[in-house]
């Protein structure tokens, strides 16, 4: 099993860098994440990695062999690397059957190996379609095909472009267990780019957060969420509520209530992020992983209520004499809460869900 390693890559296609001084490592066994929106970098690193593009600064290694050096002109080939890719749009041969996909580029499959394949289906439930071919299959079929055809020539390191992108919501938790399984059995170092936060904190043992071509965070998902670095990172899991005030004595104090500001100065002006989750309606809490850091109750009402499922979304509002004064907040509470538009609640703020940074 190897590791991948960049080291102060740079890239850039005739214009502004897409990629900027960027360094991390995938390790054995481990999934990394790479997560932001479009057009922040992330996907050029995978082509770089794969040698679908020339490196233009820095260097990558897979294990103790460079496989680009920018110093030295060093490419290695494609096809030399020993890296599996699966695209985002699967790329199936349609005239092959599954198994002649799988096996596609492998010179002489063994009978051991063709058995690892047929145990592999029989644990994705494809068993029945070895002899098929893709276009008769779904598409969260077609994407557990396309990641077996990347895994069965034992390469180094596997990478995976949007690879859950074309799937419907419900299909998707499914195939992202099956795809989870699959690794871990492989041991393979993987590095994975998304846009969507949920399959990053669902999938990653590392998330690798990029804005602008660089990283600007990098850590487990728990710690990415419960401690964005800066107000980009905050807001990049969702939506969030959005407070303002001026930092006095250690301290921003809004309608909602104070909140702690050590890091920053006095007197400089900071912009506080609440998860929906963060804030609670009606009697205090209680238990929860990390305790609970609650802010005194404020009266609101309830401006609109809409059932999502296993949740409900509250539109809670505190009215107040001066025109355009009005605090707005968003609110995630678990299972059935549809009360009346313009019934009063009691709120409260989870300050450990509350985040204070210098506003921009």
């Amino acid at each position: 099993m190897s590791q991948l390693k960049f080291e102060h890559v740079n890239h850039t296609y005739d214009g502004p860098a897409v990629v900027s001084d960027v360094s991390f490592s995938v390790q054995p066994g481990q999934l990394t994440c790479l997560l932001g929106p479009s057009g922040c970098g992330k996907t050029t690193l995978l082509r770089l990695a794969a040698g679908l593009e020339d490196l233009q600064s820095g260097r990558i290694s897979i294990g103790d062999t460079v496989i680009a050096d920018a110093e030295t002109g060093k490419q290695t080939p494609p096809e030399k690397r020993g890296v599996g890719m699966m695209f985002q749009d699967y790329a199936l041969f349609p005239h092959l059957t599954i198994l002649e996909n799988i096996t596609f580029g492998l010179d002489r499959p063994t009978s051991e190996f063709i058995q690892w394949i047929k145990n592999a289906l029989e644990r994705i439930g494809l068993t029945n379609l070895t002899n098929s071919y893709p276009h008769i299959l779904s598409g969260g079929q077609q994407q557990r095909v396309a990641l077996l055809r990347a895994i069965a020539p034992q390469p180094g390191i596997l990478l995976l472009d949007e690879p859950f992108s074309d799937l419907d919501v419900t299909l998707r938790v499914q195939v992202r267990e099956d795809t989870l399984r699959l690794l871990r059995d492989s041991g393979i170092a993987t590095l994975m780019v998304t846009h969507d936060p949920e399959e990053a904190m669902y999938m990653a043992d590392r998330i690798l957060i990029m804005q602008n071509g660089r990283i600007v965070q990098d850590g487990s998902p728990k710690e990415t969420y419960c401690q964005p670095a800066n107000a980009y990172v905050a807001a990049l899991f969702g939506p969030v509520n959005r407070l303002s005030g001026i930092v006095k004595q250690g301290c921003v104090d809004t309608p909602m209530g104070c909140f702690q500001a050590p890091h920053l100065k006095e007197g400089e002006h900071a912009q506080i992020f609440i998860r929906p989750e963060g804030v609670f309606i009606g009697e205090s809490p209680t238990g929860g992983p990390e305790g609970y850091n609650l802010t005194p109750s404020t009266p609101m009402h309830i401006a609109n209520a809409n059932l999502l499922g296993r949740s409900t979304h509250l539109h809670l509002c505190r009215s107040v004499p001066a025109p355009g004064k009005d605090t707005h907040l968003l609110a995630r509470v678990h299972g059935v809460y549809l009360h009346e538009q313009g019934q009063p609640v009691e709120v409260r703020i989870d300050q450990n869900q509350a985040f204070v940074f210098a506003a921009e």
